[in-house]
């Protein structure tokens, strides 16, 4: 159970952040608001597989945490003892991978005799809307808003009351939308993560070209898993008729497979928002870098009236900028971990 203190704050708060949930290790410093560093060391093993390999990837946090911290604390131009807290990923994400982030920190906190803060892997990806950067004004959604988390493992309606108040009204009860995105992609035999070459040929695809099953739930809720199979078995009858099928019209594919994703996201998104009366509206995740979706997401906030906030594209995949002020927050409460925090694969709000 986390530990709760009272602090008096007279000074500025300097926070370590460690995200370390699946294959990117990153460090980064924020000093209150302001981030002063951010560093990410990916893992490009995992390409020749398809997928991350849990294994492969707690291997790869270990030999990069070390130099990873190291060039954050440099780039940040403070010393160890100003640091005032470690903040660290405690979940959800590869059990493997996060245990090497939490480790990390309690050794480091041991030593520097300083708190521990736990963050929750998805909370902090929504508030990367209030970091700031050093000579330059933020804009940050006003409580409440409405946030659309879209990632390779997660999707997520969350209607956003305070820095650590967030009702989760809507969940994918299958596939994420980035699994969809990924899984699709590889049946196009095009490269791993393939969110971002889907992205890039839709660009110069028919959207309406190819239409695919969308699901119909009620509520909130979502579901990708029929479109993977209407995709799937499209591509199958296409290349009976024609094996040179996707070859000849890969661009067309990846244009209306992206309209089809991004019009299930948006649907729900529209229906939270008129209900609840809210127009204050984010996006969050790795998905929230896809240009299909900012372009609908801008679209529609030009006909609702709405206020929306798209995070820069370096803050929409893990991060541990978004870690660091996660923690900043909590430590205000003085919100600190215990010395047997361990990490969970699975967490929720």
């Amino acid at each position: 159970m986390p530990v709760t203190k009272i602090i008096k704050v007279a000074m500025a708060i300097v926070i370590l952040g460690i995200e370390s949930s699946c294959d990117d290790t990153s460090a980064a410093v924020i000093r209150d608001r302001v981030l002063l560093s951010n560093i990410i060391a990916g893992q490009k093993v995992h390409i020749q597989y398809g997928g991350v390999v849990p294994e492969l990837a707690s291997r790869a946090h270990q030999q990069n945490i070390v130099p990873v911290v190291n060039q954050a604390i440099r780039d940040a131009g403070i010393s160890r003892s100003q640091i005032d807290a470690v903040a660290f990923t405690r979940g959800p994400g590869l059990l493997g991978s996060l245990l090497v982030g939490t480790s990390f920190s309690k050794g480091f906190s041991a030593a520097l005799d300083i708190p521990m803060i736990e963050v929750n892997h998805l909370q902090a990806h929504i508030l990367v809307h209030f970091i700031e950067s050093a000579g330059s004004a933020q804009q940050s959604p006003e409580f409440p808003f409405l946030c659309l988390l879209v990632s390779g493992g997660h999707t997520q309606l969350v209607v956003v009351r305070d820095y650590d108040r967030m009702e989760i009204i809507g969940r994918t009860i299958d596939d994420a939308s980035g699994e969809a995105f990924d899984k699709c992609a590889k049946l196009l035999g095009l490269p791993y993560p393939g969110g971002p070459h889907i992205d890039k040929l839709a660009g110069e695809g028919d959207p309406d070209r190819f239409t695919f099953n969308k699901p119909r739930l009620p509520g909130y809720d979502y579901s990708f898993s029929g479109l993977k199979t209407s995709f799937l078995y499209f591509l199958r009858d296409r290349l009976r008729e024609d094996p040179e099928f996707i070859g000849k019209n890969m661009a067309d594919l990846a244009s209306s497979l992206q309209k089809t994703i991004v019009e299930i996201l948006m649907h729900k998104l529209k229906r939270a928002a008129k209900d609840l009366k809210i127009k204050q509206i984010a996006l969050a995740g790795g998905v929230s870098a896809n240009s299909g979706l900012r372009h609908s997401l801008r679209l529609e906030a030009e006909k609702q009236g709405w206020q929306v906030y798209v995070p820069p594209i370096a803050y929409t995949t893990d991060n541990a900028a978004m870690i660091a002020i996660t923690g900043y927050y909590r430590f205000l409460k003085g919100e600190f971990a215990s010395e047997d925090v361990v990490p969970q694969a699975r967490i929720y709000f």
